[in-house]
């Protein structure tokens, strides 16, 4: 549509994705097939049963997320989101899955809905994390605007040793209100430098904070 934006437009083919995947048919059959049809129209092949109830949507507002519930979909939220109040990010995040978790129970779309959100952990245990790491100047949240209207908060990244990480990730409410922490990494440093990193997570971190 001409005044439509890109959101919106991604909004209503998401609406559409989403009524296809529920298996039912919508295409109408190749008049001329190389091998016979079933009466009917098509539905997308192949069919996967349940992954209707397996799909994510990335919100970056409490208005998207109220969205995503309405329509019966996980949430993913990522470490940056609309400034919606001042609040510290991760006070902002969680009332964000408190809101798409109060809009989901108004409608009985049959399923628990998971949410996910994402951190940059840096556990500092060798010489070599504290070279790259140590230092750093985004451990606090940081605020602006990302376009002319927009003003965003980017989440802090979480960067000490694993004790510390373990007493600053347990006050990081939005992490406790999620089911599923993804972890950022940074890539540009190689798969086995970030396979230390996640090992070094799982091994220190993880464990004390009753993540499986």
């Amino acid at each position: 549509a001409p005044d439509e934006s890109n959101a919106d437009m991604g909004r209503r083919h998401a609406e559409v994705a989403l009524e296809v995947l529920q298996g039912e048919g919508f295409a109408q059959p190749n008049p001329r097939p190389m091998f016979p049809n079933p009466p009917g129209l098509l539905r997308l092949e192949p069919h996967s049963e349940g992954l209707r109830q397996r799909i994510w949507w990335g919100a970056g507002s409490d208005a998207t997320a109220r969205w995503a519930a309405e329509k019966g979909m996980n949430l993913m939220s990522s470490t940056l989101k609309d400034d919606e109040s001042g609040e510290p990010f991760h006070v902002q995040q969680r009332k964000q899955i408190e809101v798409f978790r109060e809009e989901w129970a108004r409608h009985d779309h049959g399923f628990e809905p998971r949410v996910s959100v994402s951190r940059s952990i840096l556990p500092i245990v060798t010489a070599q994390d504290r070279a790259y790491f140590l230092g750093q100047r985004d451990s606090h949240d940081q605020f602006g605007m990302i376009d002319e209207t927009t003003r965003a908060v980017f989440g802090r990244s979480y960067t000490a040793e694993p004790q510390e990480l373990v007493e600053e990730l347990a006050k990081d409410t939005a992490v406790q209100a999620a089911d599923t922490v993804l972890v950022t990494v940074p890539n540009q440093l190689g798969v086995d430098y970030n396979a230390h990193l996640m090992e070094s997570l799982l091994t220190h971190v993880a464990p004390e904070l009753g993540w499986r």
